[in-house]
């Protein structure tokens, strides 16, 4: 029996979760591929009917508005997001006296929840208790900045935050990539004359490619999947204006009832996710096979 429990603890141990992750991860996005294929609504039907469901979703304005959003907010907080992290990096990379201060300063948005920094935006954003207020009491009685209200650019608010919490951990990766690059080769080209910002542009930032893709791949996932900064930003306002294909299916699935529109817009999420991540784990597994 002991011999037995040594050589099967590892699978015993490890079943549970198996077992959890099996049925709670797999079976209910096989569950919600099932009932987008139905005609659910607030309670699921298990009749498959095909994909009118799907043809819902596209023709649905308010799902056209969630993806416009999405292209909007995922491009600008992507490359804001990575620019401003390289930026900060390459700063710190200077070993200036004061960088573990700054380091700290950089990375405590990500000590915060997406909920904590929609409402901490909300407050500084909002007409009437923000920047709007606090600048007019300084005398500019004309200074407007309704953006958090506005539908054409309320958008806008939801990548300022956005990039706000994440570019202090796009920092950290860049951070760690620069500190890797190998020494010698700097030194080299310094000794040989070549100015600091060539070195960066021409030797060390084409080296952390593997390090811009994972940032990417990162950045794109927390694109797609953004809910609850939304939520707490804007609530999906003014209108549907901020409406992002999550808050979409949390609309769908909890305030009107669609069950069926809620899997159809959860899955085609999950497909965009997939057609991001997989190919990166299979370049990835390629490489280390080679």
């Amino acid at each position: 029996m002991s011999e037995w429990l040594e050589n099967h603890l590892p699978k015993v141990v490890l079943a549970p979760s198996f077992i959890a992750v099996l049925i709670f991860v797999y079976g209910f996005i096989g569950w919600t591929a099932w009932v987008s294929l139905t005609r659910s609504k607030l309670l699921p039907k298990y009749e498959i009917k095909g994909f009118i469901q799907y043809e819902r979703l596209f023709d649905s304005p308010r799902w056209d508005t969630a993806i416009n959003n999405l292209y909007i907010f995922g491009a600008l907080f992507i490359v804001i997001a990575m620019v401003l992290g390289l930026l900060l990096a390459i700063l710190l990379d200077q070993k200036i006296r004061v960088e573990g201060a700054i380091r700290t300063i950089y990375l405590y948005p990500m000590a915060l929840s997406m909920i904590v920094t929609g409402t901490a935006w909300k407050w500084i954003l909002n007409p009437g208790l923000g920047i709007e207020s606090m600048v007019q009491g300084w005398g500019f009685a004309n200074f407007e900045f309704d953006w958090l209200v506005n539908p054409d650019y309320a958008i806008y608010t939801i990548v300022m935050a956005a990039i706000w919490q994440s570019s202090g951990f796009v920092m950290a990766l860049f951070l760690a990539g620069l500190r890797s690059v190998d020494g010698e080769i700097i030194k080299a080209a310094q000794v040989d004359g070549i100015p600091t910002w060539r070195i960066y542009t021409a030797i060390i930032i084409p080296s952390m490619a593997p390090i811009f893709l994972s940032a990417f791949i990162v950045l794109a996932h927390l694109a797609i999947k953004s809910f609850d900064l939304v939520i707490a930003l804007t609530g999906g306002g003014p209108g549907y204006a901020t409406d992002l294909p999550a808050t979409y299916m949390y609309a769908m699935a909890f305030s009107r009832g669609d069950i069926g529109q809620a899997a159809s817009s959860a899955m085609i999420m999950m497909l965009v996710v997939f057609a991001i991540v997989v190919p990166y784990l299979y370049s990835e597994l390629r490489a280390k096979n080679d």
